[in-house]
C-alpha cells in the first residue's frame, strides 16, 4: 500500500522586524513527540521564517 501524509503549517509569531518573536523550541518538540517531521522552512527575503511544514504518515484506524 502507498503511504499516505497528512501535512502542518506553522507560522512562528513574529515581531515588527518579521524576524522570530519567541523561541519555537518547545513547539517543535511537541510537534516531534506528536510524529510530525521538519520537512521545510520558508523564509522571508531579508531574514526570519514565515512557515514550518510539517508531515507524518496517515494514520490507519
Amino acid at each position: 500500500m502507498h503511504q499516505q501524509w497528512e501535512y502542518r503549517a506553522l507560522e512562528p509569531p513574529k515581531g515588527l522586524t518579521k524576524r522570530e518573536a519567541v523561541d519555537p523550541t518547545e513547539e517543535l518538540n511537541r510537534l516531534g513527540a506528536d510524529g510530525w517531521e521538519l520537512t521545510e522552512s520558508i523564509s522571508y527575503d531579508g531574514g526570519g521564517t514565515k512557515l514550518l511544514l510539517f508531515k507524518r504518515p496517515v494514520a490507519h484506524e
